[in-house]
Parts: structure tokens; C-alpha cells; sequence
């Protein structure tokens, strides 16, 4: 017999709004305090200490708009966060500081978040929705350079994109982009030649998130619908659907697979996460404690697969913490 979900490790409230993003940082050197950070509707990012359980700081820099995208970028002193006032902050936490030290202005109106690939030692790609509507802009960071724009062909009719996700096949290898977009399609982008390598419509309604097993070279996505799509990519990097996965309930706000490629969650707009082994795509878990649409699913870094966790962040202002299928 299945044994029962369990209950969430912890819960950590105290965000007074609605949690639209999360991301842990826990596998650093220093033997210093897991952290975890959350972005919220009212504007605030909040730096969350997993001993304590309790807010460490409270950073506020995106004038009171939405924050949707928080990442930290080698380690947990810089950070990178996405807002609804159009602009993507970088920060500086060493030492206490709560400072923004630099920031881009995408002109984007949408709430598509960007994506982080670091590419060398100090040097990240930095893939984010662009002014013109079905377009995507790559610049590389810290220095602000654009790599390319992405435009779809005329008369693809593709739409605004919707999630991104960049990744390489190794540390050499090309970067590559994979994105979502509107009318349901899953498109595979070359950076270098600024050209679609594959597509894929994967849904009939625009794709809401999107995660990439680049190891296994297979994907997964959701949308508003009651699918979770899973597509592979071939040798010739042509996109194709491996199987698809039906849902009780509509709409998937995030997917995220465990960075050990073990198990994937989704968060689920009937309050829901919901708990997959990635192999097969085999249920493996409800998590029913949100009283409104979970809007974000976290996996933490640990090192030490018994300390794992995920986390989960709801319009209900709550953040769920829990220890999930952490035995090897």
C-alpha cells in the first residue's frame, strides 16, 4: 500500500503577499546557514535563514512591483532578481550589504523569467523576454553585452514567449536555448547562429514552464490544460514528444526537476504539488496543504542527499517546506 503524503517539514510565513518565485542556496564551502530566497508580489525579496526559520533580510528593489525571477549566480552573496517594473537587478550580499549594483532594462511586459547559464569562471549567459513582443534577448553578464536577439520567422505566429530555459551539453559544448512560448510550441534556438534548430507544439495553450534533463536530453512542460508534455532531443537536435501525462486537475505554474534527476515537481493552480519519478514520469506524491495556486517549486542544493528538501510558494503568502524521497 502507498503510504500517505506526508506534511510539510516546516512552513514560513511572514511575506504578507503572494510568493511568485524561490531559490535555495545550500551547498556552499563556508559551513555557514542554508538559505533560501523568495520573491514576492509586493516587491520584496526575502532572505529566509533554514535554522532559524525565520527572514535573515528583506531586500527591496523593484519599487513595490511583482518580483517573479530570483537566482543566485556563484554562490549566495550575488544575486540576481527579475521584477514586474521591467528590470532585472543584480546585488551584492557580501558582508551584510543589501546593495543593487547594476541592473537591465528589458522593456518586456510580460512575466516570462529569464534564465542563467554560467558559461566561465565569473562569466554568465543571461537569456530574458525582449521589448518586441515574440523576441528573446541573450547578454552576457557581468558586462551587459548583447550575444544575440532571437526573432522568429516572419509569420510563425509563435507569440510571446512564456519560460526559457538555457543549458549546454557539457562545459564546452555550444549554449543553447529552449523556449516557451504562447501558442503552445517548445522551440530549440542556436545562440551562435541565431536561428530555431527544432520545433515542437507541445500543448494547445501557451506553455507555462518548462524544465530540461540536458544528461538525458529530455524535456518537460506544462500549461493551463490538464498535460504535462515530456519531448526528448535526437542526435540531429530535432524535438520530439516522448509521452504526455494526464492531469486530475488544470494548470501547472512550475516544473522543476531534482538536480539529481531522481524526481520532478509541479506546481499546480488547484493548490497542489505534485511529485513524479522522472524516469518514468510515475506519480509519486500529492502535497495538499496550500489554500490557493502554488505558484513556484524549489529543490534545494544540499550536498547531502539526506538533507534535501523542496520548497513550494502559494498565493496563500505561505512558503511549504518539505523532505522528499531524499534515500539514494
Amino acid at each position: 500500500m502507498a503510504l500517505p503524503p506526508p506534511d510539510p517539514q516546516f512552513v514560513l510565513r511572514g511575506t504578507s503577499a503572494a510568493v511568485h518565485t524561490l531559490h535555495f542556496s545550500c551547498a556552499s564551502q563556508e559551513p555557514d546557514v542554508p538559505i533560501l530566497f523568495s520573491g514576492s508580489e509586493n516587491g520584496f525579496i526575502h532572505v529566509w535563514n533554514l535554522k532559524t526559520h525565520r527572514v535573515d533580510t528583506a531586500l527591496d528593489g523593484h519599487g513595490r512591483k511583482s518580483v517573479y525571477c530570483v537566482e543566485t549566480m556563484g554562490g549566495k552573496t550575488r544575486l540576481l532578481s527579475q521584477g514586474r517594473d521591467q528590470r532585472i537587478c543584480l546585488w551584492d550580499l557580501a558582508e551584510g550589504r543589501t546593495s543593487v549594483t547594476d541592473s537591465v532594462f528589458t522593456e518586456n511586459v510580460g512575466f516570462c523569467r529569464c534564465s542563467l547559464l554560467k558559461v566561465a569562471q565569473g562569466r554568465w549567459l543571461m537569456a530574458t523576454a525582449a521589448k518586441a513582443l515574440e523576441e528573446v534577448q541573450v547578454l552576457e553578464l557581468p558586462s551587459k553585452t548583447s550575444v544575440c536577439t532571437l526573432k522568429p520567422e516572419v509569420g510563425a505566429k509563435l507569440g510571446m514567449p512564456m519560460c526559457l530555459k538555457l543549458w549546454q551539453l557539457n562545459c564546452g559544448s555550444q549554449p543553447l536555448l529552449l523556449a516557451g512560448y504562447e501558442d503552445g510550441s517548445v522551440v530549440l534556438w542556436n545562440l551562435s547562429m541565431g536561428r530555431v534548430l527544432s520545433q515542437l507544439v507541445c500543448h494547445q495553450e501557451p506553455v507555462m514552464s518548462l524544465d530540461f534533463d540536458s544528461e538525458k536530453t529530455k524535456g518537460i512542460s506544462g500549461s493551463s490544460e490538464k498535460v504535462l508534455s515530456i519531448w526528448s532531443l535526437n542526435e540531429q537536435q530535432n524535438l520530439q514528444v516522448y509521452k504526455t501525462h494526464k492531469l486530475v486537475n488544470a494548470g501547472v505554474s512550475d516544473i522543476t526537476i531534482r538536480p539529481d534527476k531522481k524526481i520532478l515537481a509541479t506546481a499546480g493552480w488547484d493548490h497542489r504539488i505534485r511529485i513524479f519519478g522522472w524516469k518514468k514520469l510515475k506519480p509519486l506524491a500529492v502535497l495538499d496543504y496550500h489554500t490557493a495556486t502554488v505558484h513556484c517549486v524549489s529543490f534545494s542544493d544540499h550536498r547531502n542527499p539526506s538533507e534535501r528538501l523542496l520548497a513550494a510558494g502559494s498565493k496563500d503568502h505561505r512558503i511549504s517546506i518539505w523532505s522528499m524521497y531524499t534515500q539514494t
